[in-house]
């Protein structure tokens, strides 16, 4: 009896010395870096599958702002034009064509001179009088390699040397701690900085050249040029494929988000306004060239468009009394998106620099009058004095006066021609007329005649300021949102 006893325990025994070992085995250590997710966490998460594919496309009308890098010589059409791109190009939130880009093309048409224009020019000494020249672009080149090829017009009143001027800092700015105002200043002066940064990509002349080409326009024959700098805005006939890419619900959702403060948007005209045609509450558009982010969020894509209106026009007058333009914008749409109410000011534009174009610092332009007026004018009464004085000492020149003065009056009225013609032609009278004429015309021009025009052509880039002056004293005959009543 007691051998089956001790057996059950020997076997009993045996069996819990095979189980504690199993039990007590160690757990393999993870490594660094790694977890156990749970098995709920190993699904796919729904957003993966969410993702957006977004094409990448600059659209058809888009505008290319490409500046000559070199001096052109106007010799015939089909000649090669080489420039760069002088503003970045984005698609949506993404960069595809950066500044520094190159661009091939060619003069597509040269316009013949009329028979009164050149009388004129001959009678003017100018035997080669300025001809209309047209651009066009076919070939758009990437820093990387890439060709592409280009289908552009070239928008009217393009073609112009081009300066980036910003509005002046008020008083108010400078003294109080504003935030806003703090980063729209900073905004200004990184896009001026940008632009000066573009230029110097580009051969542009220097003070020696331009006074060359100064003095070979004074000759009676001279070639015609494009200067280095020169800004055309092509817009594309077709669009740029540039892929696509995928975007999270979550930064679709971001888009059309509550604004920063004092955000600044970079955005080109589409409404072409001229201060001698536009009227007052005007309607007028803009569009995003660049997305606006706050921190690294989309808020608003390239494409998003400002509305706006023309809230006071004077066109330019006589007595040299120049035209006035300012606009407001007050709605910002992003792509099929909900509009917002905004209360945005221009901070910065694209302007001729022959424009001498200025703004206040309520976003107003003005165009303002060369100095070089006045220089100009006094060689045109000096050379009329000249022709007037001297025949005294001229004894026995009798009616046909001092040979020098007629020459100096013939200088005054059609430069070469009548200076050749006040030699020949024995005549005080002449030179008397001739000298009259020159200064009048010059006084005329100067400051009798009417003053210059804002243009701003379809394509301006501008820096436009939103929500940058809500508590801006106004001016006088102005309401809060700094635009004229008047």
């Amino acid at each position: 009896m007691n051998f089956p006893r001790i057996l059950c325990l020997v076997v009993f025994a045996l069996a819990c010395v095979d189980i504690t070992p199993a039990q007590e085995a160690p757990v393999p250590q993870l490594l660094p870096g790694s977890a156990r997710k749970p098995a709920a966490e190993a699904v796919v998460s729904p957003q993966v599958s969410s993702l957006q594919t977004v094409p990448l496309t600059v659209p058809q009308g888009a505008s290319l702002q490409v500046a000559l890098d070199r001096e052109v010589r106007i010799r015939k059409v089909g000649q090669p034009i080489h420039g760069r791109v002088v503003e970045p190009i984005y698609a949506l939130d993404r960069l595809v064509v950066p500044v520094g880009s190159e661009v091939n093309g060619e003069v597509t048409k040269i316009e013949a001179i009329s028979a009164g224009k050149r009388t004129l020019s001959v009678l003017n000494a100018d035997f080669t009088p300025l001809r209309s020249v047209e651009i066009g672009f076919e070939e758009l080149v990437l820093p990387g390699g890439r060709h592409l090829p280009l289908h552009t017009s070239v928008t009217p009143d393009s073609g112009q040397v081009v300066q980036f001027v910003t509005a002046p800092e008020t008083k108010d700015k400078k003294s109080i701690k504003d935030k806003a105002a703090e980063k729209t200043k900073e905004a200004k002066e990184q896009a001026r900085q940008q632009w000066d940064d573009a230029m110097k990509q580009l051969k542009t002349p220097g003070r020696v050249h331009r006074l060359e080409r100064y003095a070979e326009a004074q000759l009676p024959v001279h070639g015609q040029y494009i200067p280095a700098g020169t800004v055309y805005f092509a817009e594309l006939d077709d669009p740029l494929d540039f892929g696509s890419e995928e975007m999270t619900p979550q930064a679709i959702a971001s888009l059309g988000g509550p604004l920063p403060e004092g955000a600044v948007v970079r955005a080109r005209l589409l409404t072409p306004l001229s201060s001698a045609t536009a009227q007052k509450g005007q309607d007028v558009e803009a569009i995003l060239a660049r997305p606006l982010f706050d921190g690294d969020k989309l808020i608003m894509p390239q494409g998003s468009r400002l509305k706006g209106t023309v809230r006071q026009v004077q066109p330019a007058r006589r007595l040299k009394k120049n035209g006035q333009l300012r606009i407001a914008f007050l709605e910002l749409v992003p792509p099929d998106g909900l509009e917002q109410k905004v209360h945005a000011t221009l901070e910065g534009v694209q302007a001729g620099k022959d424009a001498n174009v200025k703004l206040d610092s309520e976003g107003g332009a003005e165009a303002t009058t060369s100095k070089s007026r006045y220089l100009a004018t006094t060689v045109s009464l000096g050379l009329a004095a000249v022709s007037l004085h001297g025949d005294s000492d001229g004894v026995g020149t009798g009616s046909a006066g001092n040979t020098g003065n007629r020459i100096a009056g013939g200088a005054a009225g059609f430069k070469l021609v009548g200076m050749i013609t006040g030699a020949l032609v024995h005549s005080r009278a002449f030179g008397y007329t001739m000298g009259a004429y020159g200064a009048g015309m010059s006084v005329y021009s100067h400051f009798l005649s009417r003053g210059q025009e804002v243009v701003f052509p379809k394509n301006t880039a501008m820096e436009i300021g939103i929500g940058t002056r809500p508590g801006a004293t106004a001016p006088a005959g102005t309401s809060s949102d700094g635009a004229s009543r008047n």
